[in-house]
């Protein structure tokens, strides 16, 4: 059992002021993996006092100091790697070859970029003869991440704090909060000053709740659900804080008439597949002209039946999902498909046979699906894919932008310029082509109700800082 029921505030390891103490439950075996505390929100206030004083200093720091503490960053990170994957398998289920490559592998990928990006960005540049813009650290950043990316999404947030000079009051999800644990014992190691950084676990309507409203601090970045978002959004609107989000997404992947469909149907399944579908940014909606949904049933049929999945201490593809609650919405959404109408090419309700202990699901993929279908508009959060027919291309951008969200989409055509013609119309923050892997200097965001602001690459910079206009007076 792990102990993870101190929180880490003002560059100590203390006592949380009161709060219960609940068991982390490994989604593999349905057994507690180890402890934190949910803490109030008077460790908040405690969290956000020492961000206060630390941000005093740090937000006057230099350009080299935190590149050199971004650097000492990365040293401390490679050392602790297989930790890292070790406490993710264990709180997330994630295969351990998936936990170390992938999920902890976004570490460095993003600390690299960041750091890079540090040694060149333009904190002041001059506007003309006489104005100079500067952009300066907002302050205190609240962060409330998320389960099912547990480093990613918080290092795309906190390395960007750190090397605008802003200090930060991060609460982990209370489903998978072990990593967050480890991250905070890397950026002791590694020396982030006191103050800087602040760990307090907790649920959201408490310490999520306490850190969207509190006035000490200026700006929450948060990564979640859209409805949680919103909650998140009007509890932050009394303090006229900036309110930074990645919401929910439902994202399409638009087979054009010309694509290789064998490739561009295997890579999206597997794409959807890793991490249990449990990806924001996952191509949920393949969308094929009518003339070749019985061809894209049999390829889909056939690659999904050859995944691998099990105990994620194997050499599986895929684990379990997260928790009993997630397994159960899940199932859920799969019966409502059933229900609806949509064709069962493969997959369904209940365990996979041979894994009754742990939240195993069976992928699953739904064909002959209609836009208007509950699998079609929720977010399924699962390895669960619908295959959606169309006309013709108008059709198919149609049925890609009929969502209230946007955050990610994927088009395949053996022409580029098709490809790009269609990525233009598709409303979303995102849109890879062909199967493009990741840019860590591209932005990810969403339109619509996927959220508002921007994180990876420079960009991301922007989000943490102020801008001041400073204007000398016209010489004689």
């Amino acid at each position: 059992m792990r102990d993870y029921t101190r929180i880490y505030i003002d560059g100590t390891w203390v006592k949380p002021l009161d709060g219960k103490i609940i068991d982390i439950i490994n989604p593999a075996t349905e057994r507690p993996a180890g402890q934190i505390t949910l803490c109030t929100a008077g460790d908040v206030d405690r969290a956000v006092e020492a961000a206060r004083k630390a941000s005093i200093t740090f937000s006057r720091s230099s350009r080299q100091e935190r590149v050199d503490l971004l650097s000492s960053i990365l040293g401390v990170y490679t050392k602790r790697q297989d930790d890292l994957a070790d406490v993710l398998t264990e709180e997330l289920g994630a295969p351990k070859k998936f936990a170390k490559e992938v999920q902890v592998g976004v570490g460095p990928f993003h600390l690299q970029t960041a750091i890079a990006i540090l040694k060149r960005y333009k904190f002041e540049h001059p506007q003309s003869d006489r104005t100079v813009i500067r952009r300066e650290p907002i302050g205190v950043v609240g962060m409330i991440t998320p389960w099912n990316w547990p480093i990613n999404q918080l290092v795309v947030k906190v390395f960007p704090a750190f090397a605008t000079g802003c200090t930060v009051v991060h609460k982990p999800s209370e489903v998978a909060p072990f990593t967050a644990h480890v991250l905070a014992e890397i950026f002791h190691e590694a020396g982030v000053p006191a103050g800087v950084y602040n760990l307090v676990d907790g649920e959201g309507p408490t310490v999520g709740t306490a850190i969207s409203g509190h006035p000490g601090i200026r700006m929450v970045s948060f990564t979640g659900s859209t409805a949680a978002g919103i909650d998140v959004a009007r509890r932050a609107a009394g303090g006229v804080k900036r309110v930074h989000q990645e919401l929910g997404g439902k994202a399409p992947n638009v087979m054009l008439d010309d694509a290789d469909l064998v490739n561009a149907v295997t890579a999206n399944i597997y794409r959807l597949m890793r991490n249990s579908g449990q990806s924001c940014n996952a191509p949920t909606r393949m969308l094929v002209p009518f003339a070749k949904m019985e061809t894209a049933k049999q390829i889909a049929k056939q690659v999904v039946e050859s995944i691998t999945y099990g105990d994620p201490q194997t050499d599986v593809y895929m684990g379990p999902v997260v928790s009993a609650r997630q397994w159960d919405r899940i199932q859920f959404l799969i019966q409502k498909g059933i229900e609806e109408g949509a064709t069962v090419v493969t997959g369904g309700t209940g365990r996979p046979d041979g894994l009754e202990t742990g939240y195993y699901v069976k992928p699953t993929v739904f064909a002959d699906v209609t836009n208007d279908m509950t699998v079609a508009r929720e977010e399924i959060f699962g390895p669960v894919l619908c295959i959606i027919g169309y006309k013709d291309v108008d059709d198919a951008v149609s049925i890609a932008n009929d969502t209230v969200y946007g955050l990610s989409a994927y088009v395949q055509s053996a022409s580029e310029e098709r490809a790009n013609s269609v990525a233009a119309r598709i409303e979303a923050g995102v849109v890879f082509i062909n199967g493009a892997s990741e840019d860590p200097e591209a932005p990810f965001g969403g339109y619509k109700m996927s959220g508002n602001g921007r994180e990876w690459g420079e960009i991301a910079f922007g989000e943490f800082l102020e801008t001041k206009a400073v204007i000398h007076r016209k010489a004689a």
